[in-house]
């Protein structure tokens, strides 16, 4: 089914089919994946602020499944989850329709059996675009992932005792659905990088060969202003906007995952990509020192209003219930993980602003929607629920400890 994407006034109308398909991840080698419209990813779906965005789910799968608009606010009704939808059966179909309010880059992927269902391709990403987007020479969207694969070559068992605790790596690295792809750039020209990580568990402390590149965007679209750094931590479900370049030509770079510990001992370097510097072609890019305001909702030392203990939610069983929070009540939540792992934390349909870090300021103020909670840490956000009541979530993002029970459901009251 070739997917076709309408644009009529302010209304975009994809259709998108969840059904196995043959993912040839590299040159003659392929798994049974499950894909949107069949292809891993599923489909990009661009639009601009303001836009209605219209998606018809139909499900070819053998099982239940649905499609979680992960950082978008959308009604309460459309966020995919199953307190707040039953899940579409094999068969069946489900109109999602929203307005999109905020430019960032997003992603859509399924709710249901994620482990295995994300495990085996059902994800893409989405971007929205404001009025005022920084001009570049090209723009990119690099969806890491992994895979495990097990000795015949096709995705591994699920359900491992281990994995429930440790979460599910594998040994294959994807971007875009291909084994270390190589990428290749002009010489002086500058790109932007919008990177989503769909792993089930790996943290990627990702560098571009040692290079300097600046952050401008996070979850929850563009930062004050540019942020260099020369490697950014991309824990599961982030997402970064990056502006990248200019090289040198003949230049061959690898996009690779530094060494991390996120509490099961330190990583070994691992490339996800080459970048090959071609010929080079003029530049028209122009990235403003001034990105876009954003206003801290609190200042530093304000008093927490909850307080999320990571190892009770670890402990406490599937669909825990957390107290309500009223619609225009500011928040601010500390997340405390006396654990011995780092832990990503994502709250549904909502942005907040990362205040604190274990007592230290955070050095970016933007909006996020996902942030890691590092062993034997504690870190505290703000946020504001505004007009959308209704049944809401968070939970650790590591999709084994989700689906072993950390995560919790919560109302917003009007």
């Amino acid at each position: 089914m070739e997917i076709t994407t309408k644009v009529g006034g302010r209304t975009i109308t994809v259709p998108l089919e969840a059904r196995e398909t043959e993912w040839e991840f590299a040159r003659g080698r392929s798994i049974r994946g499950y894909g949107f419209g069949g292809q891993v990813p599923g489909p990009l779906i661009e639009a601009e602020v303001g836009d209605t965005l219209v998606v018809e789910l139909t499900n070819r799968l053998a099982e239940p499944t649905t499609i979680h608009w992960h950082g978008l606010r959308v009604p309460a009704e459309m966020d995919g989850t199953e307190k707040v939808q039953r899940p579409v059966e094999p068969g069946d179909s489900h109109e999602y329709r929203f307005v999109l309010p905020d430019a960032a880059t997003f992603w859509y992927h399924s709710h249901v059996n994620e482990t295995e269902q994300l495990e085996r391709g059902l994800y893409g990403a989405l971007i929205v675009r404001g009025l005022d987007e920084p001009t570049v020479d090209r723009e990119r969207v690099l969806i890491l992932d992994d895979l495990k694969l097990g000795p015949d070559g096709d995705v591994a068992p699920f359900g491992d005792e281990h994995e429930h605790h440790a979460g599910r790596e594998g040994d294959v690295r994807l971007i875009n659905g291909r084994q270390e792809p190589e990428l290749e750039i002009a010489a002086g020209r500058i790109e932007r990088w919008r990177i989503v990580n769909a792993a089930n568990t790996r943290y990627v402390r990702l560098s571009i060969g040692g290079r300097p590149f600046s952050i401008i965007g996070t979850d929850g679209g563009l930062i004050p202003e540019p942020h260099e750094v020369n490697e950014v931590l991309v824990t599961p479900r982030d997402r970064f906007d990056l502006v990248v370049g200019p090289f040198e030509e003949r230049e061959l770079l690898e996009l690779e995952a530094l060494p991390y510990d996120r509490g099961k001992g330190e990583s070994q370097p691992e490339r996800f990509a080459t970048l090959r510097v071609g010929a080079p072609a003029p530049s028209r890019a122009h990235i403003p020192g001034a990105l876009r305001p954003i206003e801290p909702l609190v200042a530093e030392g304000a008093e927490p209003t909850r307080t999320i203990d990571m190892k009770a939610l670890m402990h406490g069983g599937q669909h825990q219930r957390d107290e309500p929070v009223r619609v225009g009540e500011l928040q601010v939540w500390d997340l405390l993980n006396e654990t011995g792992q780092d832990h990503p934390f994502h709250l549904h349909g909502f942005f907040f602003q990362v205040i604190e870090e274990d007592g230290k300021s955070s050095p970016i103020l933007s909006w996020e929607d996902t942030v890691n909670v590092p062993m034997k840490a504690q870190v505290r956000i703000a946020w504001l629920p505004d007009d959308r009541p209704g049944e809401w979530m968070y939970h650790c993002h590591i999709l084994e400890h989700h689906a072993m029970g950390m995560m919790a459901h919560f109302e917003v009251v009007a």
